[in-house]
């Protein structure tokens, strides 16, 4: 999608089109402006929430927008309105897997009621679509309900509540086995993932597993689990709750501010809170078009 898009109004109206926002492909020079949104969103519902932030500092906003328009397989869009940028959003692709992601989507509170969130997301979705993806994927903050509302609007269905996790200690696990993994593990881990998340994160995978950031977990000699991380952007699935228990203990590092774990999963819960992790914002996984519920354990990245 190149070519700028303006909502137009039911009757035709062209003065209510013309204060519409527009809605462009974001450009490299936008990274600043998007920015300054995306931290002015984010400061005012952590106000709001009394949650930390997710943007914490505007350098960390500034660092996150010049990632994501460098990124090949991301695809920006913003949304300019009353001579400025309020917003933008980015869909992430992933090659070898059939599921997109949406996020950061972000609209400047000045903004809010314009249009500019859905038409974003609208162009997303649209951008999605075009790439033959029909499995969109999300993690909203329960906290801000316009965009909960937004997102249910078009389409997306709440699949899990989550909860960002941080400041454990925990010990080792008894009935399990980790190490670091190994280039021969990676078909096993990838149909592991096929069978319990009904997809193969392929290239998260081999990337971890590049990098020598990837763990298994093996039980009686067989790999159960993995992870790629334990952190934001990070994923983890195993057969049971102690293949992911068991990866969490054996993580030499949290990275970021702490990862997102399943609430339904009350084993898991307990297991966390009873070794000093906190429970720091709520989330939650949503998804458009075809969803598979796990058949297995998982943590979650922050992209799905």
């Amino acid at each position: 999608m190149t070519t700028a898009l303006r909502l137009q109004s039911a009757g035709g109206d062209e003065k209510a089109a013309s204060l519409a926002p527009i809605i462009r492909p974001v450009r490299i020079e936008d990274v600043q402006a998007a920015a300054a949104a995306a931290f002015a969103a984010h400061s005012a519902l952590a106000s709001r929430t009394g949650h930390p932030s997710e943007h914490p500092t505007p350098a960390f906003s500034s660092g996150l927008m010049n990632f994501k328009v460098k990124d090949p397989n991301a695809t920006g869009f913003v949304a300019e309105h009353a001579g400025g940028l309020v917003g933008s959003v980015f869909l992430n692709r992933f090659p070898s897997t059939p599921v997109a992601a949406i996020g950061p989507l972000t609209v400047d509170p000045a903004a809010e009621g314009c249009g500019a969130g859905r038409m974003l997301l609208e162009a997303a979705l649209a951008a999605a679509h075009q790439a033959g993806l029909d499995q969109v994927r999300l993690v909203q903050s329960p906290a801000h309900l316009r965009s909960l509302c937004l997102y249910i609007k078009l389409g997306f269905e709440a699949r899990e509540p989550l909860v960002l996790m941080t400041s454990g200690a925990s010990a080792a696990s008894t009935d399990r086995s980790v190490r670091v993994a190994v280039a021969e593990d990676i078909p096993l881990c990838e149909r592991l993932c096929a069978r319990v998340l009904g997809f193969a994160r392929l290239d998260e995978i081999r990337l971890a597993f590049a990098q020598k950031a990837a763990l298994v977990a093996l039980s009686e000699g067989h790999i159960t689990g993995y992870a790629t991380g334990i952190g934001l952007r990070g994923h983890a699935v195993g057969e049971t709750t102690a293949d992911i228990t068991a990866l969490i203990a054996a993580a030499p590092v949290v990275t970021g501010p702490g990862f997102f774990a399943p609430v339904r999963n009350a084993q898991l819960m307990h297991w966390l809170l009873e070794r000093g992790y906190r429970a720091v914002w709520p989330a939650t996984l949503m998804s458009s078009g075809a969803y598979q519920e796990p058949a297995g354990a998982y943590l979650p990245s922050i992209a799905y």
